[in-house]
């Protein structure tokens, strides 16, 4: 695989960056990874290489670019403390909106051969479910994602297949916000859901204590099965 930083333009004119991580055939469908709030960091890196690895085009913007571009935090005390202030100051339509350009440009990359799907974890999981409604990506994944049960109103907006993974013991997602998420797509055929027992929030990073290797191999499996069919 092969890997560089590329620009991104900006709905209003300006410009931020992402990671894009090529398969080693050097081409293939797209696909988007959405950070943790630590920024698209060595994980998040490394997550799209991963899935470049399994033979995608992919890209990881920067999603806190307009706050602080470049963000790039580990999993301390000092630095998650930081990265709360980012996602708290976040502005998701605008982030929405960004994505949107996000995926448009890697659309347009000449190694890009296919549709484009997004796949986001914690604070990109629902960002990745923001841009599914948004009709940006032609499938989405979002694990964990954190919040999606207050945008339930754009639950009608997702027309393409989506993938939910939860934990069960997740500390972070109370149950009752599963369910309602769950209830919201009762009768959509499009949506499918993964609710992993005994496991704990951000189960697929592997830089926190809550990483889960039979759980995070398992989901990974389930998304790329997952994806295969759309993409």
């Amino acid at each position: 695989m092969t890997s560089r930083w590329i620009d991104i333009q900006a709905e209003d004119g300006k410009s931020f960056k992402g990671y894009l991580s090529l398969p080693p055939t050097g081409s293939g469908p797209g696909l988007m990874i959405i950070q943790e709030i630590w920024g698209v960091n060595a994980h998040i890196r490394a997550v799209a290489d991963q899935y470049a690895s399994n033979g995608y085009v992919v890209l990881a913007p920067d999603v806190f670019w307009r706050s602080e571009p470049g963000v790039d935090l580990d999993y301390n005390e000092t630095d998650t403390k930081k990265a709360y202030g980012l996602m708290n100051s976040l502005d998701n339509a605008q982030a929405t909106q960004d994505l949107d350009k996000a995926a448009q440009a890697l659309r347009a990359l000449p190694e890009c051969t296919g549709k484009v799907g997004i796949v986001g974890f914690c604070m990109g999981g629902r960002l990745a479910y923001l841009s599914a409604a948004n009709g940006s990506v032609d499938a989405a994944v979002a694990y964990y994602g954190g919040g999606i049960d207050k945008f339930l109103d754009q639950a009608d907006k997702v027309k393409c297949p989506i993938l939910f993974h939860y934990a069960e013991k997740d500390a972070h997602i109370p149950p009752t916000a599963v369910s309602a998420i769950k209830a919201a797509f009762a009768n959509a055929s499009n949506a499918s859901f993964e609710v992993h027992p005994d496991t704990d929030h951000g189960f697929n990073c592997w830089g926190r204590p809550s990483y889960n290797q039979k759980t995070a191999a398992l989901a990974h499996g389930q998304s790329l099965a997952f994806l295969s069919k759309v993409l």
